[in-house]
């Protein structure tokens, strides 16, 4: 199980392909937040997804004890008896999640694992090298605790196994010279300034581009509202589940993202996609996969790891539109919007040539 957020489930894909290779017979159910759900079923591997709903239900701990919910979630967790119950997220809730379960629980060790208090709920645990990336360390637990083996040149392939026809998707899809942005995100340190957005769809737009802004909520709306305001050929889309988000990310010649799930999403669609990290690392968590490209800031102070920016130095001036403007957070004044565009174009030269090779 990897119960949330969105790219720590995205990040446990490729370890369920690496399994069902190993060996055909295995079925996975998994157990996922509610708001995940679609995702373990675009996988053929899965069989049953079973979904809980830990952040909402602590919004009101009484009332999910009184109305029945969470003793309907146990009841329908434990119709199986599994030979494995496997926590890759290593966190307490996902811990007592496998517990709950009837087989033996696997995890990663103490000193692997994210919250170490989570080993009490396991039967038997693994060291993964905690400086590996985070779909590395996954892989490398399903195999450890599965009995087989991956080598490093199996490593060193990643394929995350959905079936596009379970996401209504053709097998292969066209350029039709479309670009989607990925502008939300949850931490305020991690969004790339507004006036960057708009200089890139500029540039992008005058380069023939097409481009296609998604929101999730009110305030991304506004966002992606003031990107496009009068920018011709700059659409926002209507609001999409998660399904439907696939179909966009996976329908566009290329991604650009900020440091946020649909990121990963892309890079599990295999879509050109250019990824924006200032305040985070994506060393150890970033998106991973095929025509992935991340840019990391070389800002004094980043990576900061916090959620808000605490610089204070002397403001970051750059400019947008013709306009000087003060960059805030301060390190994405290392991703510059041409540059941006540049290298997501290089992506995706880079994936036509490797389509058009014969095999």
């Amino acid at each position: 199980m990897k119960v949330s957020s969105l790219g720590d489930v995205i990040h446990t894909l490729p370890a369920v392909t690496d399994a069902k290779r190993a060996n055909r017979r295995l079925q996975f159910d998994w157990v996922v937040e509610e708001n995940f759900v679609e995702i373990p079923a675009w996988h053929p591997a899965v069989d049953r997804v079973i979904p809980v709903a830990f952040r909402r239900w602590r919004k009101d701990i009484f009332a999910t004890l009184g109305n029945g919910e969470f003793g309907a979630f146990k009841k329908d967790l434990k119709r199986e008896h599994y030979d494995l119950v496997i926590d890759a997220q290593g966190l307490i809730k996902s811990g007592f999640i496998s517990r709950l379960s009837k087989g033996l629980t696997i995890g990663l060790s103490d000193s692997t694992i994210k919250e170490p208090m989570a080993t009490l709920f396991y039967n038997k645990v693994f060291s993964v090298p905690r400086d590996e990336h985070a779909v590395q360390r996954v892989r490398e637990l399903f195999s450890r605790a599965l009995n087989y083996s991956l080598s490093a040149e199996d490593l060193a392939q990643i394929d995350y196994g959905l079936d596009f026809e379970r996401i209504g998707l053709p097998s292969k899809t066209s350029l039709n010279s479309t670009l989607l942005f990925l502008h939300g995100t949850t931490w305020q340190s991690k969004h790339w300034p507004v006036p960057f957005w708009r200089e890139l769809a500029l540039l992008a737009t005058g380069r023939g581009y097409k481009v296609r802004l998604p929101w999730g909520s009110e305030v991304e709306r506004e966002r992606a509202q003031s990107i496009a305001a009068n920018i011709p050929g700059v659409t926002v889309l209507e609001r999409h589940n998660l399904t439907g988000m696939a179909r966009q990310i996976a329908t566009a010649d290329g991604v650009v993202a900020v440091d946020t799930g649909l990121g990963h999403l892309a890079a599990a669609l295999a879509v050109p996609a250019v990824s924006l990290y200032g305040p985070t690392n994506p060393g150890l968590s970033g998106t991973f996969g095929q025509h992935q490209l991340q840019l990391s800031s070389s800002f004094e102070c980043s990576p900061c790891m916090k959620k808000t920016c605490h610089y204070q130095g002397e403001p970051v001036q750059a400019s947008a539109e013709g306009k000087p403007f003060f960059v805030e957070p301060p390190c994405y004044s290392r991703h510059p919007p041409a540059q941006v565009l540049a290298a997501l174009e290089g992506l995706i030269a880079a994936r036509e040539r490797s389509v058009a090779a014969p095999s």
